[in-house]
C-alpha cells in the first residue's frame, strides 16, 4: 500500500455508458501496475457504485456486445470527509472491507452524471483529487449551447447556430424552421448535452427538420441546430501543462470519411465503414501550429483542466472550433490517445501524465 492508490471510475447513467465501460478495458490493461495501485469502481446505469474486479477483459470493446457495468451487490462507501480519504466496500453479505487510502480518482466518464461538472463538484466536496476536467470545464463544454458562447467571448471562430427548447418548438415550429434555414440548406441537429454523436442528425432540407428535433429531443431537452461547415474535420489533442507551464497541444488528427455521412456512433465505435481515424492528419506546418494554438487557446477560455480534445472544421477560409470534450474517448484506438502516441507518447504514458497531473495539483 506504499503506492498511490487510483479509483478507476466508469459506467455511469448517460446514454454513453458502454463506451465509458470499454474505455475502462483499455486503461485498465495499461495503467501502470509497479507504480499504481488500482481500485476498479463502475456506475451502473442506475447510479450505484460497485467494485468491480480487475478484470480489462470483461470490458472489451466488442460491436456485437458492448460492455456495461452490473449490479453485483457490492456498494462502495466514499470516505466522509474532512482529512478521511478511507475507502471501503459494503459486500453482498453485509460485510465492510477496509480498501485503504484513495489518493486519486481517475473519473473515465462520458456524458451527463459524469463528463458535466456534477461529479468533479462530488469529490471537491469531499476533497479527494481527481484527474481531468473541473466542475467549470466540464459543465460548460457538457453543454454546447453555453460553451458555443464562451468560445465566441474569446474571439474563437465557431460554426453558426440556433438554440431550441421543447416550449419553442411547440409554440413556434415556424418561427424555428425560419431561424434554420437562415442557416444554410445543410444543417446538423444535436442534443446541447450529449456526445458520441448520440441523437445527432444530418439535415439535407428542412423538411427533414422535424424528425431531427425528435430525435434530439429524445436525448436532451435543449437542442442545437448547425449550420453544416465544409471543410475537413481535424481533432488535436490537449494536456495540461505541468508545473504553470501552458497547456500542450499534440499533433492534430483528420476524421477522414469516404462513404459516411457524418462520424456517427456507428463509425465510432461499432466498425462501420466509411470513416477512418488518421493521426498524424497530412496538414502543412503553418495549418499544424494554427490548429494547434487554436486549440490551446479555446482550452484556455474555458478554464480547461486536465485534457481536452478540440475539434475542428478545416474549411476553405477558416478555422472553426466545433467542440471541446473534457472527457474525450479514451480507447487505444480513439483520437485524443492516437494523437499523443504519434507526438511521441504511449498510452500508458498518456495515463500516467493525467494521473501524475492531479496528484501534482493536489500537492
Amino acid at each position: 500500500m506504499d503506492k498511490p492508490a487510483v479509483a478507476v471510475l466508469f459506467g455511469g447513467r448517460s446514454s454513453e455508458h458502454s463506451i465509458s465501460s470499454a474505455t475502462a478495458g483499455g486503461v485498465l490493461r495499461a495503467i501502470d501496475r509497479d507504480r499504481y495501485r488500482v481500485i476498479p469502481i463502475g456506475i451502473t446505469r442506475d447510479g450505484v457504485f460497485v467494485l468491480e474486479d480487475d478484470d480489462s477483459d470483461k470490458f472489451a470493446l466488442d460491436a456485437a456486445h458492448l460492455p456495461e457495468v452490473v449490479d453485483n451487490g457490492t456498494r462502495v462507501l466514499w470516505p466522509e470527509g474532512g482529512t478521511d480519504r478511507l475507502l471501503h466496500v459494503r459486500r453482498a453479505d453485509g460485510t465492510v472491507e477496509d480498501l485503504g487510502t484513495v489518493d486519486v480518482v481517475l473519473p473515465i466518464l462520458h456524458g451527463v452524471h459524469g463528463e458535466d461538472g456534477t461529479v468533479q463538484g462530488f469529490f471537491d466536496t469531499l476533497g479527494i483529487p481527481y484527474a481531468g476536467g473541473g466542475v467549470l470545464d466540464s459543465a460548460l463544454c457538457m453543454d454546447k449551447h453555453f460553451m458555443k458562447i464562451v468560445l465566441q467571448a474569446a474571439g474563437v471562430p465557431v460554426s453558426p447556430w440556433v438554440t431550441v427548447s421543447p416550449a419553442r418548438w411547440a409554440a413556434d415550429p415556424d418561427g424555428v424552421r425560419a431561424d434554420a434555414a437562415a442557416l444554410g440548406a445543410v444543417l446538423f441537429v444535436k442534443p446541447a448535452r450529449a456526445g458520441s454523436s448520440v441523437g445527432v442528425s444530418k439535415v439535407h432540407e428542412l423538411g427533414e427538420l422535424d424528425e431531427a428535433l425528435l430525435v434530439a429531443f429524445a436525448e436532451d431537452d435543449k437542442v442545437l441546430i448547425e449550420a453544416a461547415i465544409v471543410g475537413r474535420e481535424i481533432e488535436v489533442a490537449i494536456l495540461e501543462g505541468r508545473d504553470g507551464a501552458r497547456a500542450r497541444a499534440s499533433l492534430p488528427g483528420e476524421i477522414v470519411l469516404t462513404t459516411r455521412e457524418f462520424y456517427d456512433f456507428e463509425g465510432k465505435y461499432l466498425g462501420g465503414d466509411g470513416a477512418e481515424v488518421v493521426c498524424p492528419a497530412d496538414l502543412d506546418a503553418a495549418e499544424i501550429a494554427a490548429i494547434r494554438e487554436l486549440g490551446i487557446r479555446s482550452f484556455e477560455a474555458v478554464d480547461g483542466r486536465g485534457l481536452a480534445r478540440v475539434d475542428f472544421f478545416l474549411a476553405a477560409d477558416a478555422l472553426y472550433v466545433n467542440e471541446l470534450n473534457t472527457m474525450p474517448g479514451f480507447t487505444p484506438i480513439s483520437m485524443f490517445p492516437k494523437c499523443w502516441i504519434a507526438s511521441g507518447m504511449t498510452y500508458p504514458e498518456l495515463i500516467t501524465e493525467l494521473i501524475d497531473t492531479a496528484l501534482e495539483r493536489a500537492a
